[in-house]
């Protein structure tokens, strides 16, 4: 059995919502199941039964204030199984794969998850509904012109992410 937990953290993006399944026992662990930032399309709320526990989120508050420092280019962070589709967690994979300050197009992710064409569109739907911002990278999916589009949290944020990441020039991952 697993009980729901989070967290609030603060960053340079606003305060971010950390929500995990941690076992009843508290001996296993949390997995991360979302984080979402102030105002997020499609972002979660606290729901009733959950429990408040930033101590369960310390070791990824750690890995976010180093990524935000500039000092990491990664996360090592146990994730929640289950979420999503088959194809949003196809397409949510390439998103894991793009490397840090690397971008690619919404037309290559597309044809890495053969949907090309018409699945362009449907891509940028997956894409939108990661639950997982900052630690799944879809900020790093870009315009096919190297134009930056659709961003749950903002285009603000996905620039000042980009930023972080130095992410000027696109890069094939």
């Amino acid at each position: 059995m697993t009980t729901t937990v989070y967290a609030r953290v603060e960053s340079p993006l606003g305060e971010l919502l950390l929500v995990g399944e941690a076992t009843a026992d508290g001996t296993g662990g949390v997995r991360l199941r979302s984080l979402s930032v102030p105002g997020q399309k499609g972002g979660v709320a606290v729901q009733d039964g959950w429990r408040y526990a930033p101590e369960a989120f310390t070791d990824v508050a750690r890995q976010l204030e180093a990524y935000f420092a500039g000092h990491s280019t990664r996360f090592d962070v146990p994730l929640a199984e289950g979420a999503g589709t088959e194809f949003q967690r196809r397409v949510w994979a390439v998103l894991e794969s793009i490397p840090y300050g690397s971008t690619v197009s919404y037309g290559e992710v597309a044809a890495q998850v053969g949907a090309s064409g018409a699945g362009v569109r449907a891509v940028g739907t997956a894409i939108g509904r990661n639950p997982l911002l900052v630690v799944r990278p879809c900020h790093r999916v870009i315009g096919a012109d190297g134009a930056l589009r659709g961003y749950a949290g903002g285009l603000e944020r996905k620039k000042l992410l980009l930023g972080i990441e130095g992410g000027a020039g696109r890069s094939e991952p």
